[in-house]
């Protein structure tokens, strides 16, 4: 009976670290949206190119700071792994790719792409780490897929060849967090940032070498300072979610990043939601619940098995 105590054991911890997986993607899709805010606004003086590139720098600086801070720059010789360098590569890429797409289709249209990377991921996760998803974690994630159309309401007539550039962007970022899991886990997190931050730097600098340089403002660069700080933070927990428990589970929380863009859009800009919007929110959230109360129950069963072990020995 010794084995089903430990299979039991194994199920707690896995609980355990899908819980803290769900909440560091929902912080870093928080502060993803908290770093595309401040973007925005700064997307009125400066050029695409330009502001992500200085954005990347700030961040990388920040990082290089914090890393210093932790101590890990003594390990920056792990920094050539080519699982790091890899998954870098892909960030780079699928950021110039999606933004290339941005500027040549509705926003909308584009935000629905790109948010199907969890559908994406949980085919590599059964793919790759032959990991089970039954129908109920299944129904949920298509729930939530179909709450982000509702949302976003991508118009027919919006989608033209840049979709299709969108689709590939879509398929990088997927496959980014599915690299994540094959850098050795003796790598600190803050590397795996310091990385990421570097790429998109090196590869927004070479689009910002295509357009006329135009000299940031104080209140610019202020500005991208903070998107820099939020952006550097949100790397960190969604690297930190993707090294966590079930990436069908964990995955599925990025859908959180569009409640937390129609917060701050209303706050901020007073967008109001109409109704096919409210609607995608309570898939959303019902798709949210849903996978929290599959996690409940694996957790019971696991508890379940623990007390009932020791007296069947």
């Amino acid at each position: 009976m010794k084995a089903s105590s430990d299979h039991a054991q194994v199920q707690l911890s896995l609980v355990a670290a899908n819980r803290r997986g769900m909440v560091a993607m929902s912080l870093a899709m928080a502060l993803f949206i908290a770093n595309d805010a401040f973007v925005k606004h700064v997307s009125a003086s400066l050029p695409s190119g330009e502001l992500i590139f200085l954005r990347g720098l700030i961040a990388t600086g920040l990082l290089l700071v914090l890393c210093q801070a932790m101590g890990v720059l003594r390990q920056a010789h792990l920094l050539w792994n080519r699982w790091v360098w890899l998954r870098g590569a892909f960030d780079g890429a699928a950021s110039l790719i999606y933004l290339t797409a941005v500027f040549h289709m509705p926003l909308g249209n584009a935000t629905a792409i790109n948010l199907a990377s969890p559908l994406f991921i949980v085919l590599f996760a059964m793919g790759f780490y032959g990991e089970k998803v039954g129908w109920g974690r299944g129904l949920a994630i298509l729930a939530g897929f179909v709450g982000v159309l509702l949302v976003v309401q991508p118009k027919a007539d919006g989608f033209n060849h840049y979709a299709l550039l969108c689709v590939l962007a879509t398929f990088l970022h997927a496959s980014r967090d599915i690299l994540t899991r094959f850098i050795p886990t003796h790598i600190p997190a803050a590397l795996i940032t310091l990385s990421t931050a570097a790429s998109v730097s090196v590869f927004s600098g070479l689009w910002a070498l295509t357009v006329p340089w135009v000299p940031p403002s104080g209140a610019s660069l202020a500005s991208l300072g903070a998107a820099a700080l939020f952006l550097a933070a949100a790397y960190f927990l969604l690297i930190q979610a993707m090294r966590a428990g079930d990436m069908s589970v964990v995955a599925p929380f990025r859908y959180s990043g569009l409640i937390f863009a129609l917060l701050i859009g209303y706050v901020v800009w007073g967008e109001v939601p109409n109704l096919l919007t409210w609607l995608g929110i309570v898939l959303l959230v019902g798709a949210g619940l849903a996978i929290l109360q599959s996690e409940r129950k694996r957790r019971q069963a696991a508890h379940q098995a623990m007390r009932e072990a020791p007296a069947t020995d």
